[in-house]
Order: C-alpha cells, then structure tokens, then sequence
C-alpha cells in the first residue's frame, strides 16, 4: 500500500487538535451538571455506541486472548484513568490552564521514548521540548500563579501522564491490530472499568440541562471517539515524540475555544506563554525540514 500523503496526515493532525482543543471548555460546561466519575462515563457511553455502530459498518479484528490484559491497559490509561483524574482537575482549574497542562504530555512522551524504548532523540528535539515547558509555566504563572496551583492541577499533569504512556503502549506494543479495532477496544474496555461511577448517572442525565447535554454528546462524538480514531492514523505514519509536540498546538486552540464558549479571557502572559509554544513547535518542523534536505542533497 502507498504510505498516505503529508497533507492527509497534517489533516488529521488538525483535526485532532480542534477537537482535544475544544475538551476542556466541554469538560467546563459539563460539570455544571455532572460530578467527574458520572461526566466520564455518560461520555464514554457516547463514544462507546458511536464507535460501535462504525464498527458494524467497518468491522474490526477480533481480539486475540493473551492481548486482552494490553487492550484493558490502554482503556485504563486512555480512558478511565486519564479522563476521571482531568475531570477532577478541571473543578478549579481554567479550561486555558487545564489545556496547557494536560498537554504537557509531550514531555512524558519522549521520556518514555528516550528511556523506555530506547528511541534516538535529537539534542534539538529535547531543545523543542525543554522550549515547549518553558511556555507551559508561562500559560500557568499568567493564568493563576504557579503559588496558587494545587492537587487539582497535578491531577490534570496526572491525566498528561497517563495519556501519554496510553501513547506509547499503542505504538509500540499494539501493532498487531488496525486503528479501528484499536480505539474501539481502547474505548470499550475503558467504559467498562467506568462502570464503577453508574449508580445516580440516570438521575443526573434526567436533571441536566439541554446545553450541558449537547456539551457532553459532542465531547462523546468528537473528542472521545474520532479523534482518538485519527490519532491512531497520524501514530501508525509518524515518529511518537515527533507526532506528540503536535499536541502543544492543543493549548492556545483550547484558550480560544475558552474564550468563545467561557467567556475566559487570557492575559497577556498567557498569550506570551502560548506564543513560546508555538515557537517550539514550528523548530521542531525546522529540524524535520533541514533534515529531509540533507538527505536530499546526499
């Protein structure tokens, strides 16, 4: 098969980032109805019908046996663990900030590859990295000061751990099964460890108003299942440390998002610290470009 072209993979780079950029603002809405066990479920819930019902169409790889224990790792990982620990975080924490931290995940991401898997990292790759977290503490000090943060926000850098070793496990140890099958079993192994947040959920739905409800359907639909569906595209044809610093692009998409649909607004040492991301990001495309003209040059 021919290996799909740049433009499709940038795509599908962007629309992860819109629609991992518009979650935290969901999140927000959504607990203004639901406590964050019964908010992760109801979206899995979604997601879960939804990736069935494309399965049906698609059809998936049955899972092989011994790989169950790997596909309920990356449901914990993916869903449960990541999306109850960002839930609590975000009850006091701004969407800007809880995006800037949850997406801290690059950091992870290429420690693991560095020290896990044994993947070669280029000085001006940690360089990018390093560039990346200085704007991080930026977006952090402008938005609340780094005094004023507490176990709410390391519960989001909780959530950007957790995401980040789901990551890692799907690229280097989920090869044996397509992309669908992968985020359908990921998102269905993930809902059944929620279970344990069902009694009440159907009280709570019946009371919550329609805005939340349109809220969380949307972050069930696009956040929690095709996203996770073009990740899985964009890891399966991209470097995992290079691919994750596309997430420090999530950040200022996320504080725009915010500022539309929260009415928050940045300051301006946000918007310095968002910048610097920015800024890391596009040296990273600078190494990936002198790269390729070095090797056409040979």
């Amino acid at each position: 098969m021919q290996p799909p072209s740049s433009v499709k993979i940038v795509l599908a780079m962007a629309f992860v980032v819109g629609c991992w950029a518009y979650s935290p603002t969901g999140i927000h809405v959504g607990l203004q109805a639901y406590d964050p066990g019964h908010l992760a479920l109801m979206r899995f819930l979604l997601a879960s019908v939804f990736m069935a019902v494309i399965a049906a169409f698609k059809g998936i790889r049955l899972p092989r046996l011994n790989d169950v224990p790997l596909l309920f790792a990356l449901g914990f990982f993916a869903v449960s663990l990541h999306h109850v620990a960002l839930n609590i975080g975000q009850q006091s924490v701004s969407a800007g900030a809880s995006s800037v931290l949850a997406q801290s995940s690059p950091l992870f991401s290429t420690l693991l590859a560095r020290f896990v898997f044994k993947d070669q990292i280029s000085a001006w790759r940690w360089g990018c990295v390093l560039l990346g977290l200085v704007g991080v503490v930026i977006v952090v000090s402008g938005d609340s000061g780094l005094g004023e943060m507490d176990a709410h926000g390391l519960l989001i850098l909780l959530a950007a751990l957790s995401w980040s070793i789901y990551f890692a496990l799907q690229k280097h140890h989920a090869r044996r099964y397509d992309g669908l099958s992968l985020v359908c079993y990921a998102v269905w192994s993930g809902t059944l460890l929620l279970m344990v947040y069902l009694p009440g959920l159907s009280e709570t739905v019946m009371k919550a108003p329609l805005r939340v409800q349109w809220a969380v359907l949307a972050l069930g639909i696009f956040p929690s299942a095709l996203a996770y569906l073009a990740w899985g595209f964009v890891l399966r044809h991209v470097d995992l440390s290079r691919a994750a610093m596309t997430l420090y692009l999530i950040p200022p998409t996320a504080m725009g998002i915010a500022s539309v649909g929260l009415g928050e607004r940045p300051s301006m040492m946000v918007l310095v610290g968002s910048a610097v991301v920015l800024i890391s990001v596009l040296a990273l495309n600078l190494e990936q470009r002198i790269s390729l003209g070095r090797t056409a040059g040979v």
